[in-house]
């Protein structure tokens, strides 16, 4: 099933705050369990994908700042 047939955004379109919030609502529905099998790995998932998302916003905000620091080896 892709993003447009369930209604949730693509995760590669995603601010890292959008990606976050959604990552803890992911994380809190399989800690509630409840649901199926299909359900939960459908899940689990997505969270991978958002967990993703989220560590390369980081990434580049580390490359960001690596990159405004003065070069400090002559």
């Amino acid at each position: 099933m892709t993003s447009a047939q369930t209604g949730r955004p693509e995760v590669s379109t995603l601010s890292y705050e959008e990606a976050r919030e959604e990552l803890l609502g992911v994380v809190q529905r399989l800690e509630a369990g409840g649901g199926t099998l299909e359900e939960s790995l459908s899940l689990w998932e997505r969270g991978e994908a958002l967990a993703a998302r989220c560590e390369e916003w980081l990434e580049g905000a580390r490359e960001r700042l690596r990159a405004a620091q003065p070069n400090t080896q002559d």
